[in-house]
């Protein structure tokens, strides 16, 4: 089934022209629903990025983009957030043709973009600073914020825009100059974003785009002196390496590297509810999201019957592409990544898990031109095994009990991630005991998967570094700088005063 148009040409943005790549390479961009050809992309390498560095280094050197009141670059955030609005419906097709996720997925997506616009464009410049307290009338010391200078934005491919608008949006409400490298396999709706960037009136060379893949075109946002910031969110080897590559400038990192998430389910929480939401942490967008709740930790009293409609129930589960009304999930992002979940599937079975359900690709002949995965529960499982521990990044459960209250805290902190988990119950003090000792940076208490853009993101231990959404989100974009400022400058006399006599 061809769910594609004619295909999109997507080039590079450099220092306010649209151009094609250097060496004129090109990368086909594929629907993983169905392998059709969605667009032609231009294949940027090493010397277009660093043109695009140039650009941005210029344009924050020079200016005017990080000397305008921030009550400006906030009108332009608006701006942008009302006309993704007004392009709405387009954005999401095209984030869905690229993704394999379902429409209705992309829909929810754009509209979460918005609110990341809005929110930065209605926080910039409410920091002033603070005036220090110098017991001296004859002094003003000041602490100000500066943005940090020059970004390079490394963004994922299971959510390209929203990820996008987490990292443009603080980094121009900052003054920031940036260039931004999309997933090589879903760079579309980030070239309608630059577009729509340009349209509210961003300067030439305050955003650059460019695209391919990451050894080449993205490398050097990692590791050029010319980079202030690198903000990375993707795997947990990629961003070590980004760290490392980083470290050479010493340049300022923000890093969000997924992780696996504990979903604690007591044997007092509404049954329903847990019932539903454990599916929705781990099966939405075929798991492919960095908050899901992959590790499903029950009170081992009501395991048999909870992991048993668990698996009835995901069973039911309906595939299919991005406009199949029908469909609940869609398809993995690639062929490659389906294996991968697959052989992640097949060394739990060999660890000890007990496959309840899912386990392969479908039989359904309709969804075969798909890289489309089962729902998938492991059962029987404990933190030592690889599989409790590795992240699949895909529609994968694992399922762990628990008797005490002590021991599902331990177990729910036993991963060297730490980016999100839950707790169900409906006793409050519990409740909040709980999410109290969890080390994950988000904790939902009786729900999953939501965020509020004026809440921090991120993770503890190797989950990342720094914050994204909320304050601190823009706080990554701005160094702190203290003026200290003498109204009756005089000689110190530290030396000799007869050295000033000649």
């Amino acid at each position: 089934m061809t769910i594609s148009a004619e295909p999109y040409v997507a080039q590079l943005f450099i220092d306010g022209e649209w151009v094609p790549s250097a060496s004129g390479a090109t990368r086909d961009i594929r629907c993983p629903a169905d392998g059709s050809l969605v667009g032609i992309a231009a294949e940027a390498d090493e010397g277009d990025t660093d043109r695009a560095i140039q650009a941005a280094r210029r344009a924050f050197d020079v200016g005017p983009w990080n000397t305008l009141a921030a009550t400006e670059r906030g009108a332009l955030l608006n701006r942008v957030a009302d006309f993704l609005e007004r392009d709405a419906n387009k954005i999401a097709r095209a984030e869905a043709l690229d993704t394999g996720k379902r429409l209705v997925e992309a829909n929810y997506d754009v509209a979460d973009v918005v609110r990341s616009f809005r929110y930065f464009a209605g926080i910039a410049g409410t920091d002033a600073g603070r005036v220090v307290d110098t017991t001296s009338s004859t002094t003003i010391s000041r602490v100000v914020y500066d943005p940090v200078g020059v970004c390079g934005l490394i963004t994922p491919w299971n959510y390209p825009l929203l990820q996008a608008s987490w990292k443009v949006a603080p980094a121009l409400a900052a003054g920031c100059t940036f260039v931004i490298k999309p997933s090589e396999l879903t760079p579309h709706t980030t070239v309608l974003l630059m577009q729509i960037l340009v349209e509210a009136g961003m300067p030439a060379g305050v955003g650059n785009l460019v695209l391919g893949a990451g050894p080449t075109a993205g490398a050097p946002l990692s590791s050029h002196p010319d980079i202030d910031l690198v903000s990375f969110t993707g795997g947990l080897v990629t961003g070590r390496a980004v760290m490392a590559a980083a470290s050479a400038s010493v340049k300022k990192v923000a890093l969000e590297l997924g992780g696996k998430n504990p979903n604690i389910v007591f044997a007092d929480a509404d049954r329903e509810a847990a019932l539903d939401n454990a599916l929705t942490a781990v099966f939405l967008h075929s798991g492919q999201v960095c908050s899901a709740g992959a590790r499903l930790i029950v009170e081992e009293s009501i395991h048999d019957e909870f992991v048993a409609e668990l698996v009835r129930r995901a069973q039911l589960i309906r595939l299919g592409g991005p406009f199949d009304p029908n469909a609940e999930t869609g398809a993995l992002i690639s062929f490659a990544h389906r294996d991968k979940v697959q052989s992640y599937v097949e060394r739990a079975c060999a660890e000890g898990a007990v496959l309840r359900c899912g386990g392969t690709p479908p039989a359904d002949s309709t969804l075969a031109s798909g890289s489309y995965f089962l729902p998938t529960i492991l059962d029987e499982c404990h933190s030592q095994m690889r599989c409790v521990q590795d992240e699949s990044f895909g529609p994968v459960m694992t399922v762990e009990t628990f008797v005490t209250e002590e021991e599902a805290i331990a177990i729910g902190n036993d991963t060297y991630y730490g980016l999100a988990g839950a707790v169900w119950t409906q006793d409050a003090g519990k409740a909040q005991r709980v999410a109290g000792r969890l080390r994950h940076g988000t904790i939902w208490i009786n729900d999953y998967h939501p965020y509020l853009p004026q809440a921090e993101w991120g993770g503890f231990k190797q989950s990342g570094v720094g914050r994204e959404l909320g304050p601190s989100g823009l706080h990554e974009y701005l160094e702190p700088k203290h003026v200290y400022q003498n109204l009756s400058p005089a000689p110190s006399n530290w030396f000799n005063p007869r050295l000033a006599e000649g």
